[in-house]
């Protein structure tokens, strides 16, 4: 059979134009899908500047469908996803990414970061420190090491807290020596009250090393060296603490009468605690001169008159009430009464309150327990602030 060549000069032309046709057609689809991926992302954004989370959301679904390579993308729906409290979603958005072989090297360790975020909001602290553990090394190590410290605190591992305090201080993160010396603080607790009181004491000293401008150390130590019986170490504590932390004084006022009485050295806490009173006017000092003054033979055994003279320097209703519960009444037998509504409208007064989150409390606390902040309680009371 003889082969007709003219089928061959016929089939080229129809084969050209076949595979043009294919593609005009391939490239019309990946335009369209070009356009739909952009279209998508950019109704996303909207959807995300009128904080529109649903549908800003499902706009970034769309487009990751369509195009599944695009790592920003999902950077995006993940952070959306954990702003909503979806972790579980915002996982693995973040997994999904890690798993990816094509990833490069900054995505990857910026996909990790994210992933530690997830399981830090999701409460997942073992599943967090573990992500945030794999980020030494990279542009996000101290961000991480920063996590890592509040996971450490809020679980109150003190050690760990402090180990990575110091890799961090030797990193030039900042100053963490108080922090350092809050550590110490709260492992000498647990052994104050087992009343070891000679392992609560090398805490404590090596606090007061650690940081000698914070408070804590201090004041701590002298509890623990009055409960010891070393009331006259207590006294001579505090006394430090008057002289180089004076702002502190308040905190320590109470402990400094207490320890003072039991050392006979009345008149010397007297001094200080006027002194610091003429420079600084407090409540809590105002209250400890009160309880100091019948050990010292002073006229005023009631302390009334040092009420009158802080209500000429401060209109006070703490002080005020304070004064009329040891003042006599013409109509005595109305004295409770007055003095219980005296007492209830004083009581917001007393409280500390924290300069950072605004949570008040009773009594003063090192850390925030609204904010965990730390040394963010001033030494005065709300009337003073």
């Amino acid at each position: 059979m003889e082969f007709d060549i003219g089928w061959i000069l016929l089939g080229l032309p129809l084969a050209f134009m076949l595979g043009w046709l294919a593609s005009r057609f391939d490239l019309r689809q990946l335009r369209a899908e070009n356009r739909r991926v952009p279209q998508a992302y950019f109704k996303g954004l909207n959807f995300l500047l009128n904080e529109q989370q649903d549908q800003a959301i499902d706009a970034f679904i769309e487009a990751v469908q369509s195009d599944p390579d695009t790592s920003e993308l999902h950077f995006a729906l993940g952070n959306l996803f954990r702003r909503r409290g979806e972790y579980d979603r915002a996982v693995r958005v973040h997994e999904h990414l890690l798993a990816r072989g094509d990833l490069s090297t900054k995505d990857r360790e910026r996909a990790q970061h994210a992933l530690a975020l997830d399981f830090l909001k999701a409460g997942l602290l073992d599943r967090a420190e573990d992500a945030l553990a794999r980020l030494e090394g990279t542009p996000f190590e101290g961000q991480a090491r920063l996590a890592l410290l509040a996971i450490h605190e809020r679980s109150r591992d003190w050690p760990r807290a402090a180990a990575t305090a110091h890799q961090m201080q030797q990193a030039q993160q900042g100053d963490f020596s108080t922090r350092q010396a809050h550590y110490l603080c709260e492992q000498a607790l647990p052994l104050m009250a087992q009343q070891d009181w000679n392992a609560a004491t090398v805490c404590l000293e090596q606090a007061v090393q650690v940081a000698p401008q914070a408070a804590r150390p201090r004041i701590e130590l002298a509890r623990v060296q009055l409960r010891q019986g070393q009331a006259a170490r207590a006294v001579a504590t505090l006394t430090d603490l008057g002289t180089n932390i004076p702002q502190a004084l308040p905190l320590a006022a109470a402990l400094l009468v207490e320890a003072a009485q039991a050392a006979n050295q009345s008149r010397q806490a007297m001094r200080l605690l006027r002194g610091h009173y003429a420079h600084a006017p407090s409540l809590d000092v105002l209250n400890a001169i009160v309880a100091l003054e019948p050990s010292t033979g002073e006229a005023d055994p009631k302390g009334r008159m040092w009420y009158v003279q802080h209500l000429e320097k401060e209109s006070s209703l703490v002080a005020a009430a304070q004064w009329i519960a040891a003042e006599p009444f013409a109509h005595e037998e109305f004295h409770p009464q007055v003095q219980r509504a005296l007492d209830h409208a004083a009581q917001p007064l007393t409280r500390y309150r924290c300069a950072a989150c605004g949570f008040e409390a009773r009594q003063h606390f090192w850390q925030c327990p609204g904010c965990q902040t730390w040394d963010s309680y001033p030494a005065r009371r709300i009337e003073e602030l």
